[in-house]
């Protein structure tokens, strides 16, 4: 089982960007950290690389409902949604697949939520340049 759900699509790299995370508003998410992966790499080792996002998103009514159900899960909260730029002025959009994710918990009560959380991230990342 893949640990993502993926798309590339055309587009602007900040406007696909603007519209995943109005996407993930628009099912109840929001987004915590935005790292800019290129400009922290550059800055920080002085990597060149394409623009890269990493955008932390939590839909805080199903961070609640899992947390009751495995104190830890915290190690594991937000759902992370890269954008990257591929070649041919491209842009990838990938989110984390929360089934896969959470069956490393071995607590089957969260099954549920996180087939939630999976479908509504399918939902984000399917509509992403339609």
């Amino acid at each position: 089982m893949p640990y993502y759900i993926a798309k590339t699509v055309s587009g602007s790299f900040e406007g696909v960007v603007n519209e995943v995370i109005s996407r993930l508003k628009s099912q109840g998410f929001g987004v915590l950290p935005d790292i800019d992966v290129q400009a922290t790499l550059k800055s920080k080792i002085g990597a060149n690389m394409g623009k890269y996002r990493i955008l932390g998103a939590c839909n805080p009514q199903f961070a609640h409902e899992a947390l009751k159900l495995e104190n830890k899960l915290g190690v594991m909260l937000r759902c992370n949604i890269i954008v990257r730029e591929t070649s041919g002025q491209k842009v990838e959009v990938a989110a984390i697949d929360r089934v896969s994710s959470m069956e490393r918990t071995g607590n089957p009560a969260l099954q549920s939520t996180a087939e939630e959380v999976r479908r509504l991230l399918a939902y984000v990342i399917a509509t992403v340049g339609n």
